[in-house]
């Protein structure tokens, strides 16, 4: 006995598919459409044949003639970095920016993770930092560095007076990460994915304009410096774009290895610095 199965039920059949991962629906064994079945030809009924002057006549095929060969048409190629480019410089505010990275198709991302993480703090503080990407935590809640590693970035730039929750510019931090999903598994974004939100991610800086970026882990450094090896680039000052900007080793880094977390103070000290100086 077949069950009947209704639109809600269906639905959330399919949203748990695609929560696992699913990309498509594919039978057990290969289908050839283009075939028919010889009962099938046997059972068709003839047409009657027509003998009137000028007409037409529609005889069955023959069912031993070999069928002609599929034709099939190459789908066009989707330039997903143009699409994104324009995507992102149609936003005029931030709100519009998450909005149109949360509905853009071209990336494969969004359909196995549960939220678009935008950015959470302070859109108006000066020091904007950006990471990697989402974490189960961060995919779960929908904001950026909420797990352990983010406890501790706050504990971080709370020892130099910089929280996500002041509403003073000067005492405040923004953060967004490169990705906005959650790649399968914790995976690092590929390169293409990198170049397809990389748009995002220059419109969400040039939308929030900070005095200072601070990129953490080589994943931000990639996107927005096109360098990797964050122990060399920790510490130094360079620019990304028209801004002063700070690698910094990432948090996770930093619960495996405590001894590392004296540098990451003195490049606290140095962000606090720069700050205070007005440069």
């Amino acid at each position: 006995m077949t069950m009947a199965i209704d639109w809600t039920l269906a639905r959330a059949l399919l949203e748990w598919q695609l929560e696992l991962g699913v990309t498509d629906a594919v039978l057990a064994e290969p289908v050839d459409r283009f075939v028919q079945p010889a009962a099938a030809l046997d059972e068709a009924p003839m047409p009657p044949a027509m003998t009137a002057p000028g007409a037409v006549s529609f005889a069955a095929p023959d069912a031993g003639a070999p069928l002609a060969p599929a034709v099939h048409v190459a789908a066009p190629e989707i330039d997903a970095v143009a699409l994104a480019t324009q995507a992102a410089q149609r936003a005029r505010s931030l709100p519009d920016l998450a909005e149109a990275l949360a509905d853009f198709a071209p990336c494969e991302l969004r359909r196995g993770a549960r939220n678009c993480v935008f950015s959470d703090g302070n859109p108006n503080a000066q020091v904007m930092i950006v990471g990697e990407g989402p974490g189960a935590e961060e995919d779960k809640l929908g904001k950026p560095f909420v797990g352990r590693a983010g406890q501790l970035l706050d504990q971080m730039f709370g020892a130099i007076g910089l929280t996500r929750s002041s509403p003073d510019p000067a005492a405040s931090v923004y953060i967004t990460n490169t990705v906005p999903w959650r790649p399968p598994g914790n995976r690092e974004p590929t390169p293409e994915e990198l170049a397809m939100l990389r748009p995002f991610l220059l419109r969400h800086i040039e939308l929030a304009a900070p005095r200072v970026l601070v990129l953490v882990g080589n994943v931000a450094c990639d996107a927005l410096l096109g360098r990797r090896g964050i122990l060399r680039l920790r510490g130094h000052w360079t620019q990304a774009g028209d801004l002063p900007a700070m690698p910094m080793t990432h948090p996770a880094y930093l619960l495996r290895n405590p001894a590392a977390k004296r540098e990451a103070w003195a490049d606290l000290l140095s962000i606090k610095a720069r700050l205070a100086s007005g440069l």
